[in-house]
């Protein structure tokens, strides 16, 4: 063979081989499947997350985002559970306030507060004084939940709304087991013999404990009927028709034209810059533009890391706790804006009015209540939060409530429904409740998002009038103070009541404290916190983080 040819055959070979070599490496680079680079933390996930205040709850929300749904679906299956597992703070009997942000920065509010009734009583607000220790029938709203869970499935839901049902209606049917968290607040039924007592009692009337099973028979069946019949089921079928004929023989005002005639509101949200952030809330009568008050004065004293050290750590909770007791005196201007004009609460968000107060507080002196223009107000302590991130960004931050732990103390027997206390809101805010208002609430579902990192922080919280509490000081320790997101929520906090006295949360710092009190602050002990904050974030191309509150014994679940 002549060299010539053999050269070219010998070259010819060398290619093949080097061809087959190639596709080989190919084959394996497409078959095997190698570490990623950035595997996520502990407690961190790559993709979505929830965090609801219960770890059931956020698993059932989770498996709803993995399972194709939205972000939406993921939070509406997750307080659907919330009801069961934490009726204590919220059901179908409450109402429930959403903020949507969608992926292409567009955010909306979706607000299904309770109304009051047409035939509220015209002397209700002179029962005030013994609103928390004699709640009933007469403090019931118009229940809002269902009729907010069903316009935000209409504009952002994927799965069928019977499916987010199905994972809660799964649960009940054999009984739900009574938390820890549960327990605690069922010694509030102990004395009581109602339907709603005998709900969580043995027949010989001794009170269910943690670990026990409670059968949510009725409600079961109520879920059952709205997940096949949708939420008009509720408001115009045969759950309303029932639940009307319960609530009037309890002694209740509400009737089916109140049912029928319930509608949601939808509108932009309102918003506030924060740092680097803009901060987007509800409006009125959602308790945003109060949180943005406080945050809007704490942020013009430019407050680092440095503001908690041994000398300025006083300074800085003296200012705060004044924000605070000034804050306390803006919340008769939280009102429904049908029934009444919102300018003022519009400028309560204003970085001048801000500055304003900010020059009204002193560093080592506190004032009467006169100095605030508080009007006093009962605190309450209900409330759920739940907060979502899906695939595609879109992020929702949701709070429901029945108000009061457990709600009215009423049970409509025959629908399961444990009914709210939602017109209590009113106390000291008001001298007169029109039919169909919306009371104020302390209620305040946020996103956060920084546009020149990215960044998108989804957080709310629980627990009635320390929803304001939780959320300010949360934010204050991530935003300004160098905390994590997860020591940010675990911190010890204060509150200031509606008398404007100061409890500190256990493991308060107890130099800051007496400091405190000797500046001449009133302070007492409450015996429960209730604020919950439960929040995720996420930067661009980064791992999600989901906290969900210790307090309220929750956890956090994603994928």
């Amino acid at each position: 063979m002549p060299r010539r040819r053999k050269e070219r055959l010998r070259a010819g070979v060398c290619f093949a081989v080097i061809f087959i070599v190639l596709i080989l490496i190919l084959i394996l680079i497409c078959t095997v499947k190698f570490p990623e680079k950035d595997e996520c933390q502990k407690g961190m996930f790559r993709k979505a997350a929830v965090a609801a205040d219960s770890q059931t709850c956020s698993n059932i929300g989770r498996d709803i985002l993995r399972s194709g749904g939205s972000a939406v679906d993921g939070a509406i299956a997750a307080l659907i559970c919330t009801s069961v597992i934490n009726p204590q703070s919220m059901g179908l009997g409450g109402g429930v306030i959403f903020t949507i942000r969608e992926k292409n920065g567009k955010v909306k509010i979706i607000n299904a507060r309770e109304t009051a009734p047409k035939l509220v009583h015209a002397d209700l607000l002179s029962m005030c004084s013994n609103v928390t220790d004699s709640p009933g029938v007469h403090w019931v709203g118009v229940p809002g939940e269902l009729r907010g869970y069903e316009r935000a499935h209409r504009l952002y839901g994927r799965l069928p709304w019977k499916h987010l049902f199905e994972p809660t209606i799964s649960l009940t049917r054999d009984g739900v087991r009574i938390s820890a968290m549960l327990s605690r607040y069922l010694l509030i039924l102990q004395n009581k013999h109602t339907p709603l007592s005998a709900l969580f009692k043995r027949p010989n009337g001794e009170l269910l404990k943690e670990g026990d099973m409670v059968k949510f028979e009725k409600l079961t069946e109520t879920l059952q009927k709205v997940a096949d019949g949708g939420a008009q089921e509720f408001y115009i079928g045969e759950v309303a028709q029932t639940l009307i004929r319960d609530i009037q023989a309890a002694g209740g005002t509400l009737t089916m034209d109140d049912l029928k005639s319930y509608k949601v509101t939808e509108s932009d949200a309102w918003s506030v810059s924060l740092d680097k952030y803009r901060m987007f809330f509800p409006p009125p009568p959602a308790g945003g533009a109060i949180l943005s008050f406080i945050l809007n004065v704490m942020e013009e004293y430019e407050m680092d890391p440095t503001s908690l050290h041994v000398g300025e750590k006083v300074l800085t909770y003296q200012r705060y706790v004044e924000a605070c007791k000034f804050a306390n005196g803006l919340k008769h201007l939280i009102k429904d804006p049908k029934f009444s004009s919102d300018k003022e609460a519009q400028a309560l968000i204003k970085v001048d009015f801000a500055n304003r107060v900010k020059a009204m507080i002193s560093s080592d002196i506190t004032h009467d209540t006169q100095y605030y223009n508080v009007t006093p107000v009962a605190d309450t302590q209900g409330t759920t939060h739940i907060s979502v991130l899906d695939e595609d960004g879109t992020a929702v931050s949701v709070t429901s409530t029945i108000n009061h732990i457990f709600g009215s103390g009423v049970l409509s027997p025959n629908t399961g429904v444990i009914l709210n206390n939602e017109l209590a809101d009113f106390c000291g805010r008001t001298k007169h409740i029109h039919p169909g208002e919306q009371p104020p609430s302390s209620m305040a579902p946020v996103v956060l998002y920084a546009s020149t990192e990215k960044h998108i922080l989804v957080i709310g919280a629980s627990g009635g009038s320390m929803i304001t509490t939780g959320m300010a000081m949360a934010l204050m320790n991530y935003l300004w103070l160098g905390k994590t997101l997860k020591e940010s929520i675990a911190s010890p906090v204060v509150y200031v009541d509606g008398n404007n006295t100061l409890g500190f949360e256990n493991k308060f710092d107890k130099d800051v404290i007496h400091a405190l009190q000797r500046i001449g602050h009133t302070i007492k002990t409450p015996k429960y916190f209730y604020n919950t904050v439960n929040a995720v974030s996420k930067h661009e191309d980064e791992c999600v983080n989901a906290i969900s509150d210790k307090r309220k014994m929750g956890g956090p679940a994603g994928y």
